[in-house]
């Protein structure tokens, strides 16, 4: 593990309650894993959280932001991947930078944790952004996941968490003339 891996907030650091609060918001609940076993779901191994259907797995030694990066795979997915969800979130390019806007607003709500640490986290865990941090990515390139996460219903127009998981985007239907 590198200085910069090691210097990264771990669940151990804030505590499980303030996580568990925060999650059974969504209907996401947290297991404990005893110190040095395997976490259950975990697609990266190591002291990486792990999913299992509506189960977080994390370990005192799991860092918060692969806490809140693994929980929010769960609520941007879509029903369907949820309910058969067992350690790999799956998903596509645009989900995975939902994925990523949505942790760093969740880390606010966590006291301890925080925006500017998650940021910090991100950056020295290794998390790839064009622009080179995750807060160039956030306050210049990530319009996208932000439209991602409202379209979805998982934001508001104010960039508010709705705190809900996934819905289907709205598509209108509307008559057409061969349907006279």
């Amino acid at each position: 593990m590198s200085s910069a891996e090691a210097s990264v907030l771990n669940c151990a650091d804030i505590g499980f309650f303030a996580l568990s609060v925060l999650l059974d918001r969504f209907g996401l609940r947290i297991e404990c894993v005893t110190d040095g076993e395997v976490i259950p779901g975990s697609w990266f191994g190591d002291r990486e959280a792990g999913l299992i259907g509506d189960r977080l797995y994390l370990r005192a030694d799991t860092p918060v932001h692969s806490a809140l990066h693994e929980a929010c795979h769960w609520i941007c997915m879509d029903d369907e991947r949820r309910a058969a969800l067992h350690t790999d979130a799956g998903g596509d390019e645009p989900e995975e930078c939902a994925t990523c806007y949505l942790q760093l607003l969740l880390a606010a709500y966590l006291p301890g944790f925080g925006f500017e640490r998650a940021l910090a986290d991100m950056d020295a865990w290794g998390y790839s952004f064009r622009l080179g941090s995750a807060r160039a990515w956030f306050n210049e390139d990530a319009a996208d996941a932000r439209d991602w996460l409202l379209r979805h219903g998982l934001i508001d127009s104010a960039g508010q968490v709705l705190w809900q998981v996934r819905r289907e985007p709205v598509n209108p239907v509307r008559p057409t003339d061969a349907a006279v």
